[in-house]
């Protein structure tokens, strides 16, 4: 080796960076964070699109296709989304308990 190739850092031995086939797609982070506020106060459904939009999102954002920025906001709203989903089969679990129990008494008494 001689002198030039020691002294180049390890970008320059590497070549250049490869470069993006063109722009970011923008971030739905916003509605992310909407959909999955909705989906604890209105409607589990709206929840679970909500997560899985927020997976699909951070997803793009790990493989550089979206914008980065928006990646709390996504988090955030794919989070609400799990929560309301998951507050929904607790509260189903909880309703289909207290039938049944409401039924064997019904069929006891």
């Amino acid at each position: 080796m001689d002198e030039q190739d020691k002294s180049s850092s390890p970008q320059e031995q590497m070549g250049p960076e490869p470069s993006r086939p063109g722009p970011l797609k923008p971030h739905r982070g916003g509605i992310i964070l909407a959909l999955g506020i909705l989906g604890i106060v209105v409607c589990f459904i709206l929840g679970i699109i909500a997560w899985v939009m927020g997976k699909n999102d951070l997803n793009e954002m790990d493989a550089g296709i979206m914008d980065p920025s928006g990646r709390g906001l996504t988090q955030a709203g794919k989070i609400c989304g799990m929560v309301s989903v998951i507050l929904q089969i607790i509260v189903l679990l909880i309703w289909l308990l207290v039938a049944a129990i409401a039924g064997a008494g019904a069929i006891m008494g």
